[in-house]
């Protein structure tokens, strides 16, 4: 099979950051799907793996953590989906990547794709609506009525970006007051089309901007671009019990004793832990995809999709790398399209 890959951690300017290359087709498990791969989007934790290493590899590494396709071969143990079953799915960090032509991936982190979007359009969701859904729902805790969230109000640091443009939506869904921040008027009226009721700017200082919009507190607090940039306001910001989540890593130590008299709750969000470590629930994640997938259908979501590429070479692949890694992006590039 045709498949894209690079055994050195390179600069993206460089042809040999991103190769074609021929693979043999994996091997299935039990519970796997073979899936014959349509589009790739690319999101910033494919630039990282990519880059983030020394030495070279004795194989090529084969990444892209987002995918849509069909459902080419089952796995003996496989009973949530059939040959020819058009589906999407983020995939696992600890497995070859969507970057080929056939993957194999567990089905129970896989989603039936939405059936009124392509599969173009809906390579731009799994990772960054798993995301979203899990920091929201699970780690924030948040009801998913809209009357038990009446009152309640959100900040969104960073509501341009692949999660966050999900994030403001189904926050906005779940009725949230949602406040977002963005860098720029393009990204305020980005953040507005996706359902944020107030925007700040997060180049400028968020405690006095949150109140001077008449909130002295925020019941939840969603950070999805640099937390040690941010870790202050957002202990400043917080309720009395509230809960703060982050997607991103510090580079330096966070001082949770801010959050002492608050009793505040602060939780990392990382979607690839259930996968990483194969846990008990690891299936919720494709519940969570076939429920996006039905509120996608429903016109309640919006495919993120802002740029597509084409086709599914080494050479496009890392122009959509480059936009990625640049830090400009609104939603999602998704690559699309084997070269015959």
């Amino acid at each position: 099979m045709k498949a894209i890959g690079f055994d050195e951690h390179l600069p993206i300017s460089n042809p040999r950051s991103l190769f074609d290359f021929t693979a043999p087709l994996p091997i299935l498990g039990e519970h796997d799907l073979l899936v014959k791969v349509s589009a790739v989007s690319v999101n910033p934790v494919d630039t990282y793996v990519r880059k983030g290493g020394r030495g070279k590899l004795a194989q090529p590494k084969v990444i892209g953590y987002d995918a849509a396709g069909v459902v080419d071969q089952v796995g003996p143990a496989v009973t949530l989906f059939r040959p020819g079953d058009r589906v999407y799915y983020a995939g696992s960090i600890r497995r070859p990547g969507s970057n080929s032509e056939y993957q194999a991936v567990d089905e129970r982190i896989v989603g039936h794709a939405p059936q009124s979007l392509s599969l173009t359009q809906a390579a731009a969701m799994p990772l960054t609506s798993l995301t979203a859904y899990e920091a929201l729902f699970e780690q924030l805790a948040l009801p998913q009525s809209p009357s038990a969230n009446q009152g309640k109000t959100i900040l969104i640091i960073n509501g341009t970006g692949g999660v966050g443009s999900v994030a403001t939506q189904l926050a906005h869904l779940a009725g949230l007051r949602v406040i977002s921040t963005a860098g720029n008027p393009a990204g305020e009226e980005w953040v507005r089309a996706h359902g944020a009721d107030l925007v700040v700017s997060h180049h400028q200082d968020l405690v006095k901007q949150v109140r001077a919009l008449g909130y002295r507190y925020v019941d939840y607090l969603l950070e999805l671009n640099d937390l040690d940039g941010h870790w202050q306001e957002m202990c400043e910001l917080i309720c009395p019990g509230g809960r703060l989540v982050s997607i991103t890593e510090n580079r330096r130590p966070i001082n949770l004793r801010l959050l002492t008299q608050k009793r505040g709750h602060f939780s990392w969000e990382w979607m690839f832990s259930k996968s990483y470590y194969h846990t008990a629930d690891m299936v919720s994640q494709h519940e969570i995809l076939d429920r996006v997938a039905a509120l996608l259908d429903a016109g309640k979501l919006q495919s993120t999709l802002t740029k597509q590429l084409s086709p599914l070479t080494a050479a496009t692949l890392r122009q959509a790398h480059q936009l990625v890694e640049e830090g400009h992006m609104r939603g999602k590039v998704v690559v699309a399209g084997w070269p015959a």
